[in-house]
């Protein structure tokens, strides 16, 4: 048994990972100072235990906790695994230990400085993918929809259900800078995949056209006597104006003449 002052956890990153993380702790008697991911670094005086993955170990780890705990804790600790708060696996990790104790009243009690701050957490990363539900914006390359976010949390598991619902037909991909992983549907399948590098490709005329009637229509529908910027940031904080269309620099195209038969059915003479 180690010294649980100094013990410090390490595992590989995953979700599954830590839940075994959480079986070593029970399996050994014995509670981590902290758990570190990949590219965490101990302190000098620490003792690193690895933390191999097995996948049964984290399974049997998963499904006790709707068991001895609450579906809602389940979920909480899910959710909670995809938040940025610092030492997220500890949160974790002590908020489960405390709800194999005490049951299902673990989420209620938020005078625990652990369940409150998880719990704080998640609410952020919810709020997040709220507002990434609407602040999403697609460009059109080579028949796909393709779109750039820099949010905090990794949202992009919140979102696939949400965008593969709404676009069925769509081949689309939602790169996450922060977190390099994007989310890509075609074909009615949905998957998240590691992405090192992406960046978005200059824009066709016919994507700067679609850009600038955006733009325009954005203009068009202000009310310029309730213009409000400190409600606006409050809805729409600055963080994610970068890869809003409307906030982009204006881009200028040729007008092109319109078709003959598109001339007719928009109501011009043929």
């Amino acid at each position: 048994m180690f010294d649980g002052a100094t013990l410090v956890y390490k595992y590989d990153g995953s979700f599954e990972g830590l839940m075994c993380c959480v079986f070593a702790s029970y399996e050994h008697k014995e509670i981590p100072l902290d758990i570190l991911p990949p590219e965490g670094q101990p302190g000098l005086f620490d003792i690193l235990k690895t933390i191999e993955t097995d996948h049964q170990k984290a399974q049997r780890v998963y499904d006790s906790i709707p068991i001895r705990i609450s579906l809602e804790a389940q979920e909480l600790v899910k959710l909670g695994f995809l938040t940025c708060t610092p030492q997220k696996e500890r949160l974790i990790f002590l908020f489960l230990r405390l709800g194999y104790k005490v049951g299902g009243k673990v989420m209620g009690m938020l005078t625990d400085d652990n369940v409150h701050a998880l719990q704080k957490a998640v609410r952020n990363l919810t709020c997040e993918s709220h507002r990434y539900k609407g602040f999403v914006r697609f460009s059109i390359y080579n028949e796909a929809l393709v779109a750039m976010i820099e949010p905090e949390n990794f949202v992009l598991p919140l979102l696939a259900y949400h965008f593969s619902n709404r676009y069925p037909n769509e081949v689309f991909m939602i790169f996450d800078k922060t977190h390099k992983a994007a989310l890509i549907h075609q074909a009615g399948r949905v998957e998240i995949v590691d992405v090192e590098e992406w960046e978005l490709p200059e824009p066709d005329e016919q994507e700067v056209e679609y850009r600038r009637l955006w733009q325009q229509f954005y203009k068009t529908i202000a009310i310029e006597s309730r213009d409000n910027p400190r409600c606006r940031m409050n809805f729409m904080p600055k963080r994610f104006w970068k890869h809003l269309t409307e906030f982009y620099p204006e881009q200028k195209v040729k007008a092109h003449p319109i078709p003959g038969e598109q001339a007719r059915l928009l109501g011009g003479s043929s």
